[in-house]
């Protein structure tokens, strides 16, 4: 294929944005019309499954094709020297270049600008301290001082009095001394998609006719949850007040109340998070126009899926730590539009983000690298080919990948097919078969004794699964990781020692 009349790709991951939040997934609020009309042109993924949960767990697959665990447990990140997606695009001839919104484990220290010519951590500078996995937002903003501090301490030694002041001191931070002047964009810890959306138009605008590979990582449905006022008003809460906001996701972060009193906030944080995935969805609307202005779309493959879900109560959990792995963490949306393809019915099997860097390739008209675990299923997608099975992985009690011990615990594996999902938690010794097709809300693990002959195969599956070892290029991935890790665990642990001697 001529250079010239090669396709260009723009990839579009959401963090946090779950499958039935989208329109064109079935969600009945108004979160994504732009996004909706383009997958009537667009193939749309029913079961699209992530590798893992969080971000760190989750873009190896998508970015590499590759378990986030298969180089070992202690391995976060791309591997120096690891093909990736940005990598083979980049030895194909494309520009490239990445846009991503503050997201700590999505860095150049973990791996994620090989390949790219251009790439761009916003606000990365205040993002890099560790903040447990991501799936708790900032707390409030006060902190307690010296003499609250032991006001506290005495408090909480009368049991019921401690919890007295916890509560009164927590309304008196939110309620009394917030600064009153508070805007949405002030509350917020990202970089919102209107200002990733400006870098790459500019970056589009430089283009001289190349095939190009643009990425771009959107924070806005994470938490906390600030939409701007212009998303608010477009989903028709414009009501909600920064202050409301400001206070709603306090309270959704407290750690020292029960489930019952958390419900009380919940519809009110789904809206704003609702919103956050509007906000994205009008900025693909501006970005798809530039693509036209810039007479591109027309030779541009458009992806754009998520690195995981969102849980809001669910199961009883909130945000998205590695323990949870429920269909709400695991499931997210799957968009493949690629010019001269129209829309088709896809099979309802899950689909595994493995698969996509070498699906997209192969549309794209480019070899596939041997070192990927996924297959293209690029031929498969126009055929009807049913996928049979999904594997995600984690290690459950690694919510900090700073910390060693944590991502050195058990694993949880996940295996799905079409109606059946296996869950298997080796740190707490847990194992649970739940059949999707009459219970697909998770409420209800099977009893042992049930489906005997399919808990065998998905076992079968995950002793497959977990007995592979890195052989070849893969070992010697592996340790370039470690190196590279030993690195960056002593550079952390001396800005720690530093931050602790000021």
């Amino acid at each position: 294929m001529n250079l010239n009349e090669r396709k260009s790709l723009v990839l579009v991951t959401v963090d946090c944005l779950r499958a039935d939040h989208a329109g064109f997934m079935g969600y009945m609020r108004p979160t994504t019309p732009f996004l909706d009309g383009l997958a009537r042109e667009s193939l749309v993924f029913p079961k699209a499954v992530v590798t893992g949960v969080p971000t760190y767990y989750s873009f190896p697959g998508l970015m590499a094709s590759r378990f986030p665990l298969a180089l070992g447990r202690d391995v976060i990140g791309i591997a120096p020297g690891e093909p990736t997606l940005a990598t083979v695009l980049e030895q194909a001839g494309c520009r490239t270049a990445a846009f991503v919104a503050a997201n700590p484990y999505l860095s150049a220290r973990f791996g994620y600008a090989q390949g790219f010519q251009v790439f761009r951590e916003l606000l990365a500078e205040d993002a890099q301290r560790p903040d447990g996995g991501g799936e708790r937002p900032e707390p409030t903003p006060r902190t307690r001082t010296r003499l609250n501090e032991q006001v506290a301490e005495l408090a909480h030694k009368f049991g019921p009095i401690g919890t007295l002041y916890d509560e009164l001191y927590f309304q008196y931070c939110q309620r009394i001394a917030a600064p009153g002047n508070e805007s949405w964009d002030r509350l917020r810890r990202y970089p919102s998609a209107d200002v990733l959306v400006g870098e790459s138009c500019d970056w589009l605008a430089s283009l001289s006719g190349a095939p190009f590979f643009l990425w771009l990582h959107l924070m806005d449905p994470h938490a906390p949850y600030c939409p701007p006022a212009e998303a608010l008003k477009a989903m028709a809460l414009a009501h909600l007040r920064p202050q409301r906001g400001r206070y709603l996701n306090a309270s959704w972060n407290r750690w020292d109340i029960g489930t019952w009193r958390l419900r009380a906030y919940r519809d009110e944080i789904v809206c704003l998070y609702d919103a956050g995935i509007r906000w994205v969805d009008l900025q693909m609307e501006r970005l798809v126009e530039a693509l036209r202005r810039f007479s591109l779309w027309d030779s541009c493959v458009f992806v754009l899926t998520a690195d995981h879900g969102e849980e809001f109560l669910d199961h009883g959990g909130r945000f998205h730590p590695p323990s949870q792995a429920y269909q709400e963490m695991l499931r997210v949306p799957l968009l493949l539009r690629v010019p001269g393809v129209s829309r088709r019915p896809l099979a309802d099997g899950p689909f595994s983000h493995i698969h996509v860097a070498p699906t997209i390739l192969e549309a794209l008209g480019i070899g596939v690298p041997e070192e990927f675990e996924g297959r293209s299923c690029w031929s498969g997608v126009q055929t009807g080919e049913s996928w049979e099975l999904a594997i995600s992985e984690s290690v459950s009690t690694c919510t900090s990948p700073w910390d060693c011990e944590k991502r050195l615990a058990g694993r949880a594996l996940v295996v799905q097919d079409r109606r059946f999902k296996l869950v298997l938690d080796f740190d707490r010794d847990r194992e649970e078969l739940f059949d999707l097709g009459n219970d697909p809300h998770e409420m209800r693990a099977l009893p042992r004794e049930a489906e005997k002959k399919t808990r065998a195969r998905l076992l079968r599956a995950a002793f497959d699964h977990l007995t592979r070892q890195p052989q070849g290029s893969k070992a010697e991935l592996a340790l370039r990781a470690r190196v590279r890790q030993i690195g960056l665990e002593w550079s952390h642990s001396r800005i720690h020692a530093a931050n602790q001697a000021v």
